[in-house]
């Protein structure tokens, strides 16, 4: 396990991961994106609630994003099956 310097609303953290140092300060930009854009737009909000805001945002575009991909994974069964059918009248035709 290596550590990794990041940086969040203005301060250092040092984290401990398996992850490729590179994900990892991407993440990290990410998340500070996220709470940075919640802190300009709301003023007065203490850092736990920005922190909180930024978590219900990024976990409802996971949620968003596994659903997309659930509904391509079923789209791609739904053609390979199609496919499979094709190809066994053919071969049984």
């Amino acid at each position: 396990m290596k550590t990794v310097k990041i940086r969040i609303l203005e301060q250092d953290y040092i984290v401990k991961s398996d992850g490729e140092d590179e994900q990892i300060k991407q993440i990290a930009e990410y998340v500070n994106e996220k709470l940075e854009d919640i802190k300009k737009s709301k003023k007065d909000l203490s850092e736990k609630k920005i922190a909180i805001l930024a978590a219900l945002n990024i976990a409802g575009e996971y949620f968003e994003a596994l659903s997309q991909k659930r509904a391509i994974l079923d789209l791609i069964e739904k053609r390979a099956k199609g496919i499979i059918r094709q190809i066994d009248d053919v071969i049984s035709g």
